[in-house]
């Protein structure tokens, strides 16, 4: 027993000589895998989700770093195409991609899509294709044990639908509960969900639900207890409806909710099924595309500073209109301290940032927007409009 207050001792007093800004240094939440995904504290996965092994050098160009699942795979021929291209690619446990268990191609393992929906099931008699209850949270818990068994280097990804955001959601049919995620999320490493308010929640204004992006991360942050990392995937297409599709000023901003509401990974959804078929469709959309590569930059050059640990209660916001909040994700670097910032609704607002503590002197630079605010009595102020997205660099001298 005294040795082990000794050593506590020593602990706190090594803890007491470190420097503050130490405290914040970035941490990788993948280095305690060994074959997981790169343990370099400035990596931030930005994936595309079932992608031709083909297209994966377009891909990586537009800061895309990693495959998620692979169609019928992974086979042999998908592996050695992601290899070439050096894009890591997390997939199905097959029998070929454990055969590949020394590949590091390979970062990670998946269960199969969006378990609480309700799953199609064939009838034996008819052939006739119905749907029938979601699969059981226990059944996604137990398998996560047998993949994690397999092999125990790799972490499990389970990608839940767009009920853990939405609540008129009805593609969990008669049978799926809310209270079902709290097991569900017991059975993976990293939880992602998909939601995708312009093209895929059926609202004819879904670009006014945009926050329910931050709002499932939310839930999946409360449910999970903050003991799984999260992930969520982002609309980039017109999906299966031909009238309506996010902008690339509102794709932006469900990434930065995301992220500020705290997923430490994004997954393009590409696809795109009406009015016909693209399975890759985000390459062939100029606009959008330029605009996701801009973002995919930005985040990778941030990677270090978003991976530091959330400052909370150093900054607090108020909106000229109440109706729009403006959420903050606060960091600290060595040098410098940075907001990150993005108007919640479909309008405009003003608003007033309260800094707990800054340098006297201090000034705010708008990170790439080439314009600095003044700081006054601990405040600063900048406009919004609908759905922007505003990073705040203040030095620390």
């Amino acid at each position: 027993m005294h040795s082990i207050v000794r050593a506590c001792i020593v602990m706190l007093s090594f803890l007491a000589i470190l420097p503050v800004w130490s405290l914040d240094h970035p941490v990788n939440a993948y280095a305690k895998w060994q074959n997981g995904p790169p343990s370099d504290p400035g990596y931030f996965p930005i994936a595309v989700w079932l992608q031709s092994p083909n297209n994966a050098a377009r891909y990586k160009a537009a800061g895309i770093n990693l495959y998620v699942g692979l169609w019928k795979g992974p086979i042999d021929e998908q592996l050695a195409a992601l290899k070439k291209a050096g894009m890591q690619v997390i997939c199905s446990q097959n029998k070929t991609g454990l055969a590949h268990r020394l590949d590091q191609t390979i970062v990670g393992w998946m269960h199969g899509d969006e378990p609480d929906n309700a799953q199609p099931v064939t009838d034996p008699q008819t052939g006739k294709r119905t749907y029938g209850p979601p699969i059981p949270p226990q059944k996604i818990v137990d398998d996560y044990h047998k993949l994690a068994a397999n092999d125990p280097t790799r972490p499990i990804l389970l990608n839940l639908g767009q009920g853990v955001a939405n609540d008129e959601w009805k593609g969990r049919g008669i049978w799926g509960k809310p209270e079902d995620y709290l097991t569900y999320v017991k059975g993976c490493d990293i939880v992602s969900y998909d939601v995708y308010p312009v093209a895929g929640i059926r609202k004819a204004d879904g670009e006014n639900y945009l926050w329910y992006v931050a709002k499932g991360v939310d839930r999946l942050r409360q449910w999970s207890e903050g003991q799984k990392i999260i992930w969520n995937c982002i609309e980039c297409t017109h999906i299966s409806d031909v009238e309506h599709k996010a902008t690339p000023h509102q794709v932006r901003a469900e990434v930065w909710m995301s992220i500020i509401h705290g997923s430490t990974g994004i997954i393009y959804f590409v696809h795109e099924f009406e009015p016909k078929f693209n399975e890759h469709a985000l390459l062939d959309d100029a606009d959008m595309l330029a605009s996701v590569t801009t973002t995919n930059q930005q985040i990778h050059k941030f990677a270090p500073i978003l991976n530091s640990r959330t400052l909370d209660g150093k900054v607090t916001v108020k909106t000229s209109n109440e109706n729009v909040p403006v959420d903050v994700m606060v960091k600290q670097g060595e040098n410098a301290r940075y907001i990150f910032a993005v108007g919640m609704r479909n309008a405009q607002t003003d608003a007033t940032f309260f800094l707990q503590d800054h340098a006297a002197d201090a000034k705010v630079e708008v990170v790439d927007e080439n314009r600095t605010l003044e700081i006054n009595d601990g405040q600063f102020q900048d406009q919004f409009a609908p759905y922007d997205v505003h990073v705040y660099k203040i030095d620390i001298k």
